[in-house]
């Protein structure tokens, strides 16, 4: 330590003392030998931190020669090492040790006292001492003193950073342009050009190649002088068609996996009726929207074949996916966003590989995050055991089936299925809000070979989940001729919850009034009717085979989109049974989820009733509708086309005549607390029984359900108040379209209005 006075020589004399040195000390020991170490005045030895330690001449010949050396050794950023030679650091770091090894017992630990055992250490590691290393400049300039800082005319090139010297690109006595560059250093592995801010001749060299030098320090001493100033290297024309090698490799592998370079994969799909991954990607999203994501990975197998095979036969790793558009014609570029994975089938039978599961994750949490619709082709066959490149066993902590079954209830999800889709690829189908599947499809949540393998027997791929069995039991909402319908098919679905639309064409409405027969006992295609209420071509029916007494159907009014749930009379006159139950429940916990409002046309005697109707759970199962209907949040509306009886009226109101913003009824409609005959049987019992011939019992029972028939007309009811009203069917239109103006917009939502949408 130099500059003020201390008592270090008073601390080190302590130190030495031989009864310290022992251990034989005690609280008192200084106190008692205070005059001792007092007395004892020779100065204290000068230490030094073993790389600062000045040579035994430059320590005997005073302070200016030490200070001298100092300052050259800290001009640096740390020591230098040969450049060339990459264990040099590490032989340096090694020498280091060694030398405080030997110092251990000869000195207070990391310093020592002038030319002792320390300096015979120190000679020891390997290479020449870091400072006595360092090379000077041509001049002879002091590197770290600014020596030629004083003389007229002169000015330093300084470092802009800490940095290693890479080079230095001007010669003494060179003449250098303002701008020209002089030098050139590395940090963190990027190399910076150095440039002189003023022209001048350079005079010396303030370092070497391969010093570390920190911010501000002198690369180059100019000599200033008028040369003017340096070309701009930018100025010379670049030639923008010109693609540098590696450009060029980045452009080839891409284009290997694209259409063009794959014929043999094509032709395989051309037999098959069917269409390429990426055709249908390109079918489905805005022209030139598409931006792929993971297209150069390749399937997890580099410990089975090589690389360049994996790049030909696995592009994509067998998931084309990525973000894009959808109607972007009709909708602004906010409500057009979407992503899109479809399956290759072209790559290992589109199986779920260790990376496209891993692409999979990648899409579903940039879908949850932006909040994009995702459309996915599912045609596969499930996972794939051949990748090698893992460490796992079953793989089952994979997350693409949890991602995506998060998406449910954030946003749309639209499954297309063309070919055989199955295990895996079928449990990402079963979790989409609307599944679309053309002709010909096979979807099981296990194919062949896990069938045969659980002892289960032998069947074809062709055998296993056909459309004739997942048409009617509801797992395909939507079936399509093919592919080119099933993407025509997920546009209009999509465009559901994208908004309104500014152009429409309805039919006339006076057309309605016709719609309902005048024999009460006559029935009708209520699908007619909701073509005639709805704008022309706007009706998306959904599982129209499955649970038939009951219609799902997304239409829009006057442009504004909405669900529609109505009663078929043509099946079981419209009762409501377990599956059309299940049907409606699920669709309006889908418009409920999207903000859509609901219309319900309701026409049926009721819920289902008899023993084969018992067997069908139907108790649970109806219960849906009114569980689903009371928690509700999106405006929905009743309109009663003829029958309302019991519980199952109930249900197509939310549980309640006044629950809905309105609930009001065509002229055709009639109500009652339940079937009139079963009322007229229940509650007259005794009086019928009192007649005791059974023409005149037969008339009278007649004539009560008559009365009870005019007691429960629509006129009649809604005296009582129990709707809101009876209107002109032409008027249903206007109705609806009212009281969506009455309703303020839905509120901006960041997540989740309901926890899902239900699978089923």
């Amino acid at each position: 330590m130099e500059g003020v006075p201390t008592n270090l020589a008073f601390l080190q004399r302590l130190l030495a003392h031989p009864d310290v040195v022992a251990g034989r000390v005690h609280t008192r020991f200084v106190e008692e030998r205070l005059a001792e170490l007092v007395a004892s005045g020779a100065p204290a030895p000068r230490l030094w931190f073993e790389d600062d330690a000045p040579e035994p001449a430059a320590a005997d010949a005073g302070g200016a020669t030490a200070a001298a050396a100092r300052a050259e050794r800290a001009a640096l950023a740390g020591a230098r090492v040969d450049p060339v030679d990459p264990l040099a650091v590490l032989a340096y770091g090694k020498g280091l040790a060694a030398a405080s090894t030997a110092d251990a017992g000869a000195r207070v630990p990391g310093a020592r006292a002038g030319a002792g055992p320390a300096s015979e250490a120190r000679a020891a590691v390997p290479g020449p001492s870091p400072a006595r290393e360092r090379r000077v400049g041509p001049a002879g300039a002091d590197p770290g003193a600014d020596a030629d800082a004083g003389a007229p005319g002169r000015f330093a090139v300084r470092a802009p950073l800490q940095g290693t010297v890479v080079s230095l690109d001007a010669a003494v006595g060179q003449g250098v342009r303002a701008g020209a560059a002089v030098a050139v250093l590395e940090a963190m592995k990027m190399e910076h050009v150095v440039r002189a801010a003023r022209s001048g001749v350079v005079r010396a060299w303030a370092c070497a190649p391969g010093d570390a030098v920190p911010e501000g320090h002198p690369l180059l001493w100019l000599e200033e002088a008028a040369l003017g100033a340096a070309e701009d290297e930018g100025a010379a024309e670049v030639d923008l068609d010109a693609v540098r090698p590696d450009l060029a490799e980045v452009i080839e592998r891409h284009a290997v996996g694209l259409d063009a370079r794959r014929p043999g994969a094509v032709a395989r799909r051309r037999k098959t009726g069917q269409r390429t991954a990426r055709e249908n990607v390109e079918d489905l999203l805005d022209p030139g929207s598409f931006v792929e994501i993971g297209a150069l990975v390749v399937a997890a197998q580099r410990r089975r074949r090589p690389l360049q095979e994996l790049i030909e036969r696995t592009p994509a790793d067998g998931l084309v996916g990525g973000l894009g558009r959808v109607n972007g014609q009709l909708f602004p570029d906010e409500r057009a966003r979407c992503a899109v994975a479809s399956y290759d089938y072209t790559v290992l039978a589109g199986t779920q590989g260790q990376q496209n599961h891993r692409k999979k994750d990648r899409l579903f949490e940039l879908a949850e995050a932006l909040r994009l619709p995702f459309v996915i082709f599912t045609e596969g066959g499930g996972g794939r055991p051949g990748d090698s490149d893992g460490l796992g066993v079953a793989g089952l902590d994979c997350l693409a089936f949890r991602w995506f079954a998060r998406l449910s209830g954030l946003v749309p999800l639209v499954a297309i299925n063309s070919g055989r889709c199955f295990a895996g690829n079928a449990a990402l189908l079963g979790c989409a809000d609307v599944v679309i599947a053309a002709r010909g499809s096979n979807i099981g949540m296990g194919g062949p070979a896990m069938i045969e393998g659980g002892g289960l027997g032998v069947f074809r791929p062709e055998d296993v989940g056909p459309m004739e069995v997942q048409v009617p039991n509801g797992v395909v909402d939507v079936p399509v001729e093919d592919e080119a319908e099933a993407v025509r098919v997920a546009k209009q679905y999509l465009a559901y919850f994208q908004g309104p639309l500014a152009d429409w064409t309805c039919a006339d409405p006076r057309r309605l009034r016709a719609a309902i027969p005048e024999n009460r006992l006559r029935v009708y295609d209520v699908r007619a009717v909701i073509e005639l209420l709805a704008d022309t071509g706007s009706v998306l029916e959904l599982r129209r085979a499955f649970g038939r007494g009951m219609v799902t159907a997304l239409a829009r009014i006057e442009g504004r989109p909405l669900g529609i749930v109505a009663n078929d009379p043509m099946h079981l006159a419209g009762a409501i049974d377990a599956d059309g139950a299940d049907k409606a429940a699920r669709f309006m916990q889908l418009c409920d989820a999207f903000d859509l409002p609901l219309l319900f046309l309701c026409d049926t005697p009721g819920i289902m009733v008899g023993p084969e109707a018992e067997r069908t759970a139907l108790v649970r199962h109806a219960a849906r509708m009114f569980v689903v209907g009371a928690s509700l949040t999106v405006p929905f509306f009743t309109i009663v086309l003829r029958k309302g009886y019991g519980l199952g009226a109930q249900a197509m109101a939310g549980g309640s005549f006044k629950a809905p913003l309105f609930c009001v009824a065509w002229p055709t409609a009639e109500f009652g607390g339940m079937g009139l005959e079963g009322a007229v049987k229940l509650g007259f019992r005794n009086e019928l029984a009192a007649i005791a011939d059974p023409a005149e019992r037969r008339a009278a029972f007649e004539q009560m359900v008559r009365r009870m028939y005019e007691h429960g007309k629509a006129v009649n009811v809604a005296s009582h108040f129990e709707i809101d009203d009876v209107i002109d069917p032409a008027e249903s239109r206007r109705r609806v379209v009212e009281a969506l103006r009455a309703v303020p917009p839905p509120a901006p939502r960041t997540g989740k209005k309901r926890p899902c949408v239900d699978a089923w």
